[in-house]
């Protein structure tokens, strides 16, 4: 059993949302699995987590668009439902907006709920949903990110997408002053994400690919517990 449920437990009758970020940015990984399927196991822990304590679960699963949504329910037909759809969906886009997925559940989720928002976080402006989604709900994420992103090989010159200025360029990464210069910018602009996250009291489980999923989020729901 997972211990988002100990963590929750005076509340009984609990609608859990599970956001699935199945862009094509998750389909890397340098490690046996994809950012993505990693993602989507993590998801599956959490609906058969939900279904045992008799919650209810719903799933969205997003791009740039939501692509499925599957509204919340009990049974383990249904969560059998909600991890069958999170491993074998097929995304129809290759881009990401997280604005469009909170909205959307805003719109949905009329009760307070727990939601687990599973994503790489590679998007820009969805600052202002993710304020509200957290005040309304109890929101949470869970951030999958490779470690190889952060680094720049010797790859010859490389075309780079720069997601949060919508920029395109070219990149020598020959030269180690550039590679040097790319890390620095990445890492600036995890700090960032990550100061943002803190001052607006954002929960955020980084969890990196390749790595024991359940030690990060053991720890962050034990030191939830305490906190609360």
């Amino acid at each position: 059993n997972f211990p988002y449920i100990k963590v929750f437990e005076e509340e009984r009758e609990l609608t859990v949302f599970i956001l699935y970020d199945a862009s094509r940015s998750g389909h890397f990984g340098t490690g046996e699995k994809f950012k993505s399927e990693i993602a989507a196991e993590i998801g599956a822990v959490l609906g058969f987590s939900a279904i045992r304590n008799n919650d209810k679960v719903g799933l969205l699963i997003f791009t740039d668009e939501v692509e499925n949504f599957i509204p919340p329910k009990k049974g383990s037909s249904h969560v059998l439902r909600v991890v069958r759809e999170l491993l074998y969906h097929k995304p129809e886009s290759q881009s990401t907006n997280i604005s469009n997925a909170l909205n959307f559940l805003l719109r949905v989720a009329n009760r307070r709920s727990v939601v687990f928002l599973i994503s790489d976080f590679i998007d820009s402006e969805f600052e202002k949903p993710m304020q509200i989604v957290n005040k309304k709900h109890d929101f949470i994420g869970i951030q999958i990110y490779d470690p190889a992103e952060t680094e720049l090989e010797d790859v010859g010159i490389v075309k780079v997408h720069d997601a949060e200025s919508q920029q395109t360029f070219w990149l020598d990464t020959t030269s180690k002053e550039a590679r040097d210069e790319f890390r620095k910018l990445v890492k600036q602009k995890t700090d960032r994400f990550y100061k943002k996250c803190q001052k607006k009291n954002f929960d955020l489980i980084p969890i990196e690919a390749g790595t024991d999923y359940i030690e990060p989020m053991l720890r962050y729901f034990q030191k939830r517990e305490k906190r609360f």
